[in-house]
């Protein structure tokens, strides 16, 4: 074999050895990816049986029944990827039986041929006569040494034969395993349609209903968005008020739009900027029910709401947590609403709002997972809902890129 063939072999395997890795790296991140989408359908499930014989408002409805089927639909999307993935890998397999058996094929045959030329010459007296026949000392060395290579040459060609047969029954074994996990997934996926489009018509009867009493959805949902307002309102409020007070201590002026840091403070926001996407979730078990950003209303779609944001829904008694070391910088009261939490963080703000209980006082250092205060449940629609916001001096940001998986 030339030093240009081993080269293209080596290569080959290498190329094929890196696709393998990429394929199982991935098949194993959407198997994690799939298992937190389950998990999250579950949570959904348990806060909703819980909620429903308190659930008193339609908006609750809809909004609940959007975000099972909007998970739901996700993991189905995340299941395909990974069947995809598995017949992908399931025809990879079969290309690589198929050329494995052709190479076993010519390895037998030749390791045939080399018995057969072995035996020919196979007796001790044809092989004295080969080494006596010498012309000289060295031509005579150099023929034991090639008998040697010739019967070394031998053993490695069984050795090859045997070692291409095990790979061969490995495959075999993969193969089936892969195809049983494939079928598994699509059964799987059936099931998750079957259950998404009950909750489509459930979604459609639902919003039936609704239109018939346009008056009391849009009544609730005016509610809510006055609510809404008035906290946003709030929240930037005490933020200016936090930036005026520090521009005052540091002798700067007040109508300045960001933080005066002190190099303690500075510390504190780089080593927060420096966690984002790893942040700690604001409570300790949840599932995010409304995401930042616009959104459709689910009843009339050509009316859009933003949401400044996040909404994680939990269970009733669970409490807020800093999602980082920080120091309480004001205690919110809304009128006619729930009380909030807001931790200052160098020129980084959180605010933690629909509190019914409050743990923490202003001006006092605290340390991430340092529970802040009790969520209120709300006892028309049963729901325990912590409304988390996330500020870089009176800039928004969106809280789904700062933590964790959310």
């Amino acid at each position: 074999m030339t030093r240009a063939r081993i080269f293209l072999g080596v290569m080959a395997a290498f190329l094929c050895f890196g696709f393998a890795n990429a394929q199982s790296r991935e098949q194993k991140e959407l198997e994690a990816k799939r298992a937190r989408l389950q998990e999250e359908i579950q949570q959904i499930n348990t806060l909703l049986s819980r909620q429903k014989k308190e659930r008193q408002n339609v908006v609750t409805e809809v909004e609940d029944l959007n975000q099972k089927i909007r998970v739901r639909e996700e993991l189905i999307r995340v299941t395909n990827r990974q069947a995809n993935l598995l017949n992908r890998q399931v025809n990879n397999n079969m290309r690589k039986i198929a050329d494995l058996r052709e190479e076993l094929g010519t390895l037998k045959e030749d390791y045939a041929e080399t018995i057969r030329r072995t035996y020919k010459s196979s007796s001790q007296q044809n092989r004295l006569m080969f080494l006596l026949s010498s012309e000289s000392f060295f031509q005579a060395y150099k023929r034991l040494k090639y008998m040697k290579q010739y019967a070394d040459y031998r053993k490695e060609q069984g050795r090859s034969i045997e070692a291409k047969t095990v790979e061969l029954q490995q495959l075999n074994k993969d193969l089936i395993a892969q195809r049983k996990e494939k079928e598994k997934l699509i059964a799987e996926n059936k099931k998750e349609q079957q259950a998404l489009e009950k909750e489509r018509r459930e979604q459609q009867e639902l919003v039936a209903s609704i239109r018939k009493k346009e008056s009391q959805y849009n009544t609730q949902i005016t509610k809510k968005r006055r609510e809404a307002e008035a906290i946003d309102r709030q929240i930037e409020k005490l933020i200016r008020e936090a930036i005026a007070e520090s521009n005052k201590k540091a002798g700067k002026s007040a109508s300045n739009a960001t933080f005066a840091l002190t190099p303690e403070a500075k510390v504190i926001a780089n080593n927060f900027s420096a966690n984002k996407g790893k942040l700690i979730w604001p409570v300790k078990k949840g599932v995010k029910s409304k995401g930042y950003g616009e959104y459709s209303d689910p009843v009339y779609p050509a009316v859009k709401n933003f949401n400044n944001g996040v909404i994680i829904a939990t269970q009733s008694g669970e409490k807020a947590r800093a999602v980082f070391d920080g120091e309480v910088s004001a205690i919110i009261a809304v009128p006619g609403a729930n009380k909030a939490v807001q931790l200052r963080h160098g020129n980084y703000i959180t605010t933690y709002y629909n509190l019914g209980r409050i743990y923490v006082k202003k001006g006092q250092k605290i340390s991430a997972k340092t529970e802040l205060g009790e969520i209120f449940t709300s006892p028309s629609s049963g729901k325990t809902e912590l409304k988390f916001f996330l500020y870089r001096d009176t800039h928004r940001l969106n809280p789904e890129e700062w933590i964790y998986r959310m």
